[in-house]
């Protein structure tokens, strides 16, 4: 049995009735705590004190968590300046105060799974770093506004968001004064949102000395053959969700023969249907009254066209339906081969938790409240934003549990 399978194994199964916090509320000694941890790569003083401030006025504001707003919470305007200033302007870099807030949440919390979520921040404007009128996935429509990619450490009981990444397009990166404005770094290139999704997933489950842990992510809008790829080249697990139209090819010896060599995964799952098992998820069953799902898992490899790229080994596939009559509504591939199906769905359902911590925390917190031209201004303050999500949900009393619903001095 794997570590996440064990983990799993002692957890108890969670429910609705289990959830963070839903107001920006805190324990001071939370939020000293992880301020100590996060700034300590900040060498100057002024910059730790400057941080503080900022994670005060994020957990602090009311309504929108703009500079101004939470300046007028701290000090006024000259605390506006100085909160600008530290945002947009300063020298320091993100990314350690990242993993360290990475490492901190994960000691105390320690994960099933890196979940991959995306973040689409609508725009009225132009002149915010990376806006575009681009086409969301997740929306089926054009909208204005800029898109971004995180990486949530999460349980069944609550997830923290560690790493993000945020999608250029070319008209940013094929204008120059564009690029000089907004300071955007000289070997940045142009990368679709799934390349970044994968890069910061990579980055975050495998090169920062964090627990080892599968990634989750929905690929249906992503190249999955470099997905898989990648993930492979970096020894990280995965489960994605996938599109009905996947090309795959069973070496499940229960359908072997029953199938034609390369079939798209709704048919593979369509003639496996009479497989289906009841599932307890989280939440669901007998005793909560809502109805159980149906799942299988089939034993596959990638088409030859996908194996080009992503390598021959094997594969499952999962299904998850609500009854035989309709078939799958959920597909998802995964190459952890003899990981206990039981296993595979809850941490499939870890996404939902990563929705539900992103409406109910870490937007009502400001997270795309930054209305700045810098590149490295967005950056730190989605930084900012997600130390504050983690001091909102964090229990001084119990390291890991969720938020107490007040402000305890």
């Amino acid at each position: 049995m794997n570590a996440v399978a064990q983990i799993l194994e002692n957890c108890p199964s969670d429910d609705d009735s289990h959830r963070s916090g839903t107001s920006a509320t805190w324990d001071e000694r939370v939020l000293t705590e992880v301020s100590t941890v996060l700034f300590a790569s900040l060498r100057r003083s002024d910059q730790r004190l400057r941080g503080v401030a900022y994670l005060r006025g994020l957990l602090g504001a009311k309504g929108r968590r703009s500079i101004r707003n939470m300046a007028a919470l701290l000090g006024g305007s000259a605390t506006e300046q100085s909160l600008h200033h530290f945002v947009s302007d300063s020298t320091w870099d993100w990314v350690p105060v990242r993993r360290s807030l990475a490492r901190h949440i994960t000691q105390l919390d320690p994960p099933l799974a890196y979940v991959v979520r995306p973040m689409v921040i609508p725009k009225t404007g132009e002149n915010s770093v990376g806006v575009d009128r681009q086409f969301v996935s997740e929306l089926g429509q054009l909208v204005n506004a800029q898109q971004a990619v995180g990486i949530w450490s999460a349980t069944e009981r609550m997830s923290v968001p560690l790493n993000w990444r945020l999608h250029l397009s070319p008209s940013w990166l094929n204008d120059r004064m564009r690029r000089r404005q907004a300071s955007i770094p000289d070997d940045l290139g142009d990368r679709t949102l799934g390349d970044w999704a994968v890069e910061a997933a990579v980055e975050t489950a495998s090169d920062w000395g964090l627990p080892r842990r599968p990634v989750v992510l929905d690929a249906r809008h992503m190249d999955l053959a470099s997905t898989i790829a990648s993930f492979r080249a970096a020894g990280v697990p995965f489960l994605a969700r996938i599109n009905s139209a996947v090309q795959l090819t069973v070496t499940d010896p229960a359908l072997q023969g029953r199938t034609p060599e390369v079939q798209q995964a709704i048919q593979i799952m369509t003639a496996a249907r009479d497989r289906m098992r009841p599932a307890p998820l989280p939440g669901r069953g007998p005793e909560s009254g809502r109805p159980m799902h149906l799942t299988t898992k089939i034993r596959v490899r990638p088409s030859p066209a996908v194996r080009q790229l992503a390598g021959p080994g094997e594969l499952a596939l999962l299904g998850v339906a609500e009854s035989r009559r309709q078939g799958p509504v959920e597909l998802w591939l995964t190459d952890m081969t003899e990981t206990r199906l039981p296993t595979l769905m809850r941490l499939s359902r870890l996404v939902r938790r990563a929705d539900h911590d992103f409406r109910e925390t870490t937007d009502r917190l400001g997270i795309r409240d930054f209305t700045g031209r810098s590149y490295a201004g967005w950056h730190r303050h989605v930084t900012l934003a997600s130390a504050a999500h983690a001091v909102s949900v964090l229990d001084a009393d119990e390291p890991g549990a969720k938020g107490t619903g007040e402000r305890r001095d």
